[in-house]
């Protein structure tokens, strides 16, 4: 069975996720609401970004994911609503969802955009400042609620996308970045496990860091240990076990990392 996701940078304490669930009720009561994460960081529409293409398409088809992540909210931006394979998403037209494109196109998926100007599927008075609520949370509701997506708005091709960057294959190996620090500080990069399938062991390279081959797990180092492995999802990450390798090694969203042959 489908369900609504939301994914804001809202925190929990000031009520607005709960009044879009309250919106999204009044119109599909039976929904049934996941909240994927609430805690981007404010405006972080890349972080958004990463969130979505990591988790969304885990959710049963035809699901629909709210994005809320809007330092634009009130200007000229378009809120749209997509088909995008087997996935739903409603949400400002600000790059948020430059992988969820990127990932259709790669795997042949249909991906529809409608620009969701039909004021007859928001509430009736507007706020500029909280499009969430009255915006997104019941264009949301009633897509979910079997409104088609094309009577919501009209249809476009030219929605907003973000820089999103791949890695390379070098002379030497393969370069990324990090892409994601996490809850726990371990720096996830853009390179996947399929990016690496030709090299054999390798060393991991971030910063003045080398760290030569990669553990399945956690458990195969002592505490205080730099390792690096895969994610649940597939991308090389760099951690301190039982620690923090964001402040072990100071790194940033956007560092290098290099993937060497040993």
């Amino acid at each position: 069975m489908s369900c609504i996701s939301l994914t804001t940078d809202f925190g929990t304490s000031d009520g607005n996720v709960g009044v879009m669930k309250g919106v999204i009720w009044g119109i599909a009561p039976d929904a049934k609401i996941a909240d994927l994460s609430h805690e981007i960081e404010p405006q972080n529409i890349r972080q958004a970004a990463w969130v979505l293409e990591r988790q969304v398409f885990y959710f049963p088809p035809d699901s629909v994911h709210i994005v809320v992540v809007d330092p634009g909210v009130g200007t000229a931006r378009r809120p749209l609503a997509a088909q995008i394979g087997p996935q739903r998403v409603v949400g400002p037209d600000n790059g948020v969802f430059t992988p969820l494109y990127l990932r259709a196109e790669r795997e042949g998926w249909p991906l529809e955009i409608v620009h969701t100007d039909r004021p007859e599927y928001w509430l009736p008075e507007i706020s500029a400042v909280f499009h969430g609520r009255d915006i997104f949370a019941p264009v949301g509701a009633h897509l979910f609620a079997g409104v088609p997506l094309e009577a919501l708005g009209t249809p476009i091709d030219d929605p907003v996308r973000i820089q999103w960057r791949r890695p390379r294959h070098t002379s030497e190996g393969v370069q990324g970045e990090v892409a994601h620090i996490d809850h726990f500080g371990n720096l996830i990069t853009n390179i996947h496990r399929d990016d690496l399938t030709d090299l054999g062991e390798v060393e991991v390279r971030l910063g003045e860091a080398r760290i030569r081959g990669l553990v399945h797990t956690f458990g195969e180092r002592q505490p205080g240990e730099l390792v690096a492995l895969f994610s649940s999802t597939g991308y090389l990450f760099v951690a301190v076990v039982n620690g923090s390798a964001a402040e072990r090694l100071g790194a940033q969203v956007g560092d290098r990392v290099e993937v060497i042959p040993l």
